[in-house]
């Protein structure tokens, strides 16, 4: 297979992006029928972030980020680099230097499934990473791979201009050519759950909001008021 930078793709609605980023994590993987969240060794570096964006992705030899200084250079305002590497690699592809030319051109954050090092110095730019690990190892500039090709991310397959969501829970992946389908049914969730919410607030329980006590007794779940002799 021939390696790539492919320099144009195509970018999924900014409003569309927008209310996705706004619904979050959890709401968007239930709406989108539990489909596409990252495995969870992928993790935020700093709280309180949420970020959400078309993808650049990049395709790296494992200890070698040649490839993301290749795509620097394509990434536009609000873009998210998801960056995975051809064989499991825990090495430190990108610090506070790479960062601060990312941030400069208007990234919205890094996804990685490798390391990532000079953590106290990305915290402080405020530039948002979720990474497979803090690692000070460094790299190599030596080997090829792709930029704007289609990669598997962490469990996930990423294509170029998906929307990538990321924040204090992990990370999701909607389908560009899904996600205004996604939206409309994160917005319905959305709207539930502040139903929900203001139920629960007036003190109506989760068991009884949503008819759960027959589902217990069909499951041969019973109440006693004290435990049966010998089972405490």
């Amino acid at each position: 297979m021939p390696h790539l930078v492919v320099r144009e793709i195509d970018r999924p609605d900014p409003a569309v992006v927008a209310g996705l980023c706004d619904a979050g994590v959890a709401t968007v993987h239930e709406a989108a029928g539990r489909t596409g969240l990252l495995a969870p060794r992928v993790r935020p570096i700093q709280d309180g972030t949420r970020i959400a964006g078309p993808a650049i992705t990049v395709s790296s030899h494992p200890g070698d980020n040649l490839m993301i200084h290749a795509a620097i250079e394509l990434v536009m305002p609000g873009d998210v680099l998801v960056v995975t590497t051809t064989s499991p690699s825990t090495d430190g592809m990108v610090g506070e230097l790479m960062a601060t030319s990312l941030a400069y051109r208007g990234c919205a954050g890094l996804v990685i499934d490798a390391g990532v090092r000079d953590v106290a110095d990305l915290r402080e730019m405020g530039f948002p990473v979720w990474s497979r690990a803090v690692h000070a190892q460094g790299t190599v500039k030596a080997s090829p791979g792709s930029v704007n090709v289609t990669v598997s991310c962490a469990g996930q397959i990423v294509a170029p201009g998906d929307i990538v969501v990321a924040d204090d829970d992990g990370v999701c992946v909607v389908e560009r050519a899904s996600a205004e389908t996604v939206l409309q049914a994160s917005q319905t969730r959305l709207a539930r759950e502040a139903e929900v919410r203001t139920a629960m607030g007036a003190g109506i329980l989760a068991l009884d909001y949503n008819n759960l006590r027959p589902l217990l007794e069909r499951a041969g779940v019973r109440y006693v008021n004290r435990p049966p002799a010998g089972t405490a």
